[in-house]
């Protein structure tokens, strides 16, 4: 059973930095595309970065391009979110995702942790 665990969550004011990374756990990581999602209240659950197998290609949403970067570590089973010049508005619950499947699909979810932008 695949198991992914969050953490570096926290309460930030406006223009700090978090790292948040997330640790799997019964998959070949390796073989695993990789995403992080963000839930902030009274709104759906949105895509915001994702990461190829290799780790070769990256994408991010527009609204955090140049401040947030996805990366993983593939030997430490972890996929990173780096997160710099933060707004209020980018507090949510965040979420890793990861699939084995074909394309961009995720098979598996996090239990998610709290970001919170203090302005």
């Amino acid at each position: 059973q695949v198991q992914l665990v969050e953490s570096g969550g926290g309460l930030v004011q406006a223009g700090g930095s978090l790292r948040l990374s997330c640790a799997a756990s019964g998959g070949t990581f390796s073989n695993a595309v990789l995403g992080w999602f963000r839930q902030a209240p009274g709104k759906e659950r949105e895509f915001v970065a994702r990461i190829s197998m290799s780790g070769g290609s990256t994408l991010v949403i527009d609204s955090v391009k140049g401040r947030f970067a996805i990366s993983r570590d593939n030997a430490k089973s972890t996929v990173y979110l780096q997160m710099n010049s933060l707004k209020p508005e980018d507090t949510a619950v965040y979420y890793c995702a990861a699939g084995w499947g074909v394309g961009w699909k995720y098979d598996y979810w996090g239990q998610g942790t709290q970001v919170t932008v203090s302005s």
